[in-house]
């Protein structure tokens, strides 16, 4: 075969696991924002020398900004190669992609080629990558999911958590939008991926399943944070089988308490979220809410979050959105220990089909 190899992502889908290496040569931001998953960065343009080539080529000329830039993408490629693939023997099979129009990752390609690397290049780059992503999840895989509801507090996450601890294969889609969920569910210093990114994790975990199993997953909105879960996934999720995660409340504003320490140890961040909910609930009893929080008086704040806030919202939302919640399966947590969430991850794991 004569390389580099150039072919589109339907072509490569089926050989990834071939690949020693997948190189995504864009700038540090394109990469941020979204690649293939595995995928390495090693740009030819870093952020800044991206930003003045396209400059030039915006402002001046595309031949102007190839005479400057291809002085640097080659500084770049050797000092890749010098540092990262020196060592790589001869059959070392990389797969190398950019944005779109095959500059960047074919003047990689075309070294490594000649260097005598079997070297694959993503024809259409990433944004033919990002078109095959948005298909698959218009008809996701098939799997047999068990959506876990409860109102807030009852533990569904730490009971998710607890299924992928012994072995069930779990989509946990607060955990991918870096989320937990509610007006109150931004974690500290933990942004959010972007939505392109969320897309690829989620498509990536349900590639992943053993298809002749269930997935456990939590009952969620269309949105987790500022995060749009994919429309066919949600309409899957809401047809399946439920279970019905039950805990007394007196427990539930316990695990809020240990759940969400940072705004114990910052009430004025709670505070300051609590705005959020004035539509709903009105400024005065707003003011209320940011008085307890500042005054030290979590449990009960989180007690009347529980009971005039989140409990009704739960209960307004869960008959209407999850066709089978009406039979779902009752599970009971008695306290929140380790122990106990593990006793109800193996009854449920153990569970027949």
């Amino acid at each position: 075969m004569k390389y580099p190899e150039v072919a589109g992502f339907d072509a490569l889908l089926p050989r990834l696991g071939e690949f020693d290496a997948i190189i995504d040569v864009r700038s540090e931001a394109e990469f941020a924002l979204d690649h293939i998953p595995g995928a390495i960065n090693c740009p030819v343009l870093n952020n800044d020398e991206r930003i003045l080539v396209g400059t030039l080529y915006k402002q001046t000329s595309a031949f102007d900004a190839k005479k400057v830039g291809a002085p640097i993408i080659a500084r770049n490629i050797a000092h890749h190669i010098d540092t990262l693939f020196h060592d790589k023997p001869r059959d070392w099979r990389p797969l190398v992609y950019c944005w779109r129009g095959g500059n960047r990752s074919g003047a990689m390609a075309l070294i490594m080629a000649r260097i005598g690397w079997p070297v694959a290049q993503l024809e259409g780059g990433y944004k033919n990558y990002r078109a095959w992503v948005s298909a698959a999840l218009a008809e996701p895989p098939a799997v047999d999911f068990r959506v876990v509801c409860g109102p807030t507090g009852s533990g569904k996450s730490r009971l998710l958590e607890t299924l992928d601890g012994i072995g069930a294969q779990v989509l946990d889609l607060e955990q991918l939008a870096a989320h937990r969920g509610s007006v109150l569910g931004h974690l500290p210093n933990e942004p959010q991926p972007s939505q392109k990114m969320f897309e690829t994790q989620v498509l990536a975990k349900l590639r992943s399943f053993d298809l002749t199993r269930p997935v456990f997953v939590e009952a969620e909105s269309k949105k987790v944070g500022n995060l749009r879960v994919p429309d066919a996934v949600m309409v899957r999720m809401r047809a399946a089988p439920c279970i019905d995660l039950q805990l007394a409340r007196p427990e539930r504003v316990r695990l809020l308490m240990e759940d969400y320490r940072h705004f114990c140890a910052d009430p004025s961040v709670l505070a300051d979220q609590l705005v959020h909910l004035t539509l709903v609930h009105g400024r005065a009893k707003i003011a209320d809410w940011q008085a307890m929080a500042q005054g030290g008086a979590l449990p009960a704040l989180v007690d009347e979050l529980l009971v005039q806030h989140y409990d009704p919202a739960y209960l307004r939302s869960i008959d209407r959105n999850f066709v089978q919640y009406p039979q779902a399966q009752v599970v009971e947590l008695a306290d929140i220990t380790a122990g106990d969430f593990l006793a109800a991850a193996q009854r449920l794991h153990d569970a027949p089909v």
